[in-house]
């Protein structure tokens, strides 16, 4: 949202007429429109109040019930860390007992207002003065925050015990974004990161998911953190805010609770002792935070499990075992790949819907339902059963695992 767009939402008709809105609705839009527009408001405020609205909605996901109260630019939502997990932020620097804490690169501001919410002092630095402007609105019932318009390298950290960081991961050119996986590429790169922690200041930074584990700085403790199955971050922990004993963690979080997979060495591939064996009894597919941790291996340990393959994620074990950290499966059959006999199995069990997850073949499960499901939009009346194939590797040969969902949920130990 430009900032020609979004300064009309700063004049009290505007900031009025913004929270005078329900929920956006894209059906109703037409009409609300000519409906605003007939009430006599102009068309920029018209336009910038629907676009906020239908981001205010969106942003329900990420804020709940505060992002009716909140303003958003689309990349800054995008890129907004969700409130529960920056809960779980703020609450690293309170028991670390950081009392200032300095947000460089804060965005529209959701760490900063869940370290304000528990009465920390937070300098908030944002470059992109659109985006300021969102931050400053946003933390206005914050009187112990302030927001700084500047580049975070250069802020003065005098006072400062703690800091956040949430590095720019994209570029932007005339053609759209990108996204950068280079560390040093990120705006602040990992190494002024690195430099703040030397301090000895209390440091935490927000990183994506699939930064791999040998760009690790050492001396810190590494989070991949998922939320509802879908891993969102890995954050990096230094000095006060590092746990000890834990260098790599998998927190799992979902609507039943949370729960937290540890280990206190650095991940070696080489070093992963967890036999292999055979698809039988019940095959657990590990949660995303799991795999990106390194934590496969340990997580089969816990379950009494072995590995299909020690380099493919899933997991198999005689007995069913509770965890929050996998998705298990019954294993009914287990077939060799070939397409055509995986047809005639299809047709002869008569099945309608079909899921397919894979790893460790370049199948795609769009493609290869086409072909075991073909006219699925007007399919045999009597295709009513319902099947869940995996398809990965053993060793040199491909299989299909014919599984059904376990339907108990196991339920995450609260943390």
């Amino acid at each position: 949202m430009a900032q020609e767009q979004i300064s009309p939402l700063f004049t009290s008709e505007g900031w009025e007429l913004l929270n005078s809105l329900g929920p956006y609705a894209e059906k109703d839009a037409l009409a609300l429109n000519s409906r605003l527009r007939t009430a006599g408001h102009s068309a920029e405020l018209v336009s910038a109040v629907l676009t906020q609205s239908r981001l205010r909605t969106k942003a329900e996901a990420k804020f709940g019930e505060f992002a009716r109260q909140m303003i958003f630019t689309r990349a800054g939502l995008e890129q907004a860390t969700r409130l529960n997990v920056a809960a779980r932020h703020a609450e690293r620097f309170i028991s670390a007992k950081v009392a200032h804490v300095a947000d460089l690169g804060c965005g529209i501001g959701a760490d900063s207002l869940a370290l304000s919410s528990l009465d920390i002092a937070v300098t908030a630095v944002e470059l992109d003065e659109t985006t300021a402007a969102c931050a400053t609105l946003n933390l206005m019932p914050f009187p112990s925050a302030t927001v700084i318009q500047a580049d975070a390298t250069t802020v003065d950290l005098t006072g400062v015990d703690g800091v956040w960081l949430d590095p720019a991961r994209r570029t932007t050119t005339t053609s759209g974004t990108t996204r950068l996986f280079d560390p040093e590429a990120f705006s602040p790169p990992l190494s002024f990161v690195e430099t703040l922690a030397a301090r000895g200041l209390a440091v935490g930074v927000k990183l994506g998911p699939g930064i791999p584990h040998e760009s690790l700085p050492a001396g810190c403790e590494a989070q991949w953190v998922s939320v509802d199955g879908d891993v969102v971050e890995a954050a990096l922990w230094f000095n006060a805010l590092a746990r000890p004993e834990v260098n790599r963690a998998a927190l799992v979080i979902g609507a039943r609770g949370s729960a937290e997979l540890t280990s206190a060495v650095p991940y070696d591939p080489s070093a992963q002792d967890v036999e292999t064996g055979p698809a039988e009894g019940y095959l657990y597919e590990p949660d995303g935070a799991v795999i990106r941790a390194g934590l496969v291996a340990d997580l089969a340990r816990t379950i009494d499990g072995h590995l299909l393959d020690p380099h493919i994620a899933y997991i198999c074990a005689a007995e069913l075992r509770d965890t929050p950290f996998a998705r298990a499966y019954r294993v009914l059959e287990v077939k060799p790949y070939n397409v055509r006999a995986l047809k005639s199995w299809v047709q002869a069990n008569r099945i309608g819907v079909l899921d397919i997850k894979k790893r460790g073949m370049a199948v795609t499960p769009e493609e290869l339902r086409k072909q075991l499901l073909p006219g699925a939009g007007k399919r045999r009346k009597d295709a009513i059963n319902t099947a869940t194939l995996v398809l990965t590797r053993i060793g040199a040969d491909r299989v299909a695992i014919v599984v059904e969902p376990v339907t108990h949920p196991a339920l995450p130990r609260a943390l």
